[in-house]
């Protein structure tokens, strides 16, 4: 009986460390992973975006895996849906 307690006691800090680093890391991670992605269903023909590497163009088209995007030059180009950092507001 003894040893069954020592061995509860020993989990316990094990098991407090998991939950402290789920509500602290995991979750909100998941949860702007979520916004990402709901942010990546809405975007249009039209919006502004910046991409990963840090450029601000106009969405022309919207594709399944891709959007065909137009750089201030006028020049258009493929975009994977991937390396979309954000919408940019304005």
């Amino acid at each position: 009986m003894e040893q069954q307690g020592s061995i509860l006691g020993s989990l316990m800090p094990l098991v407090a460390l998991f939950a402290i680093f789920y509500f602290l890391i995991i979750r909100p991670q998941q949860k702007q992973q979520k916004e990402h992605n709901a942010m990546l269903e809405a975007l249009t023909k039209g919006d502004k975006i910046i991409t990963t590497g840090g450029l601000i163009v106009e969405i022309e088209k919207v594709e399944d895996a891709f959007y065909t995007i137009k750089h201030i030059d006028g020049s258009t180009s493929r975009l994977a849906k991937a390396f979309v950092s954000s919408k940019l507001e304005e």
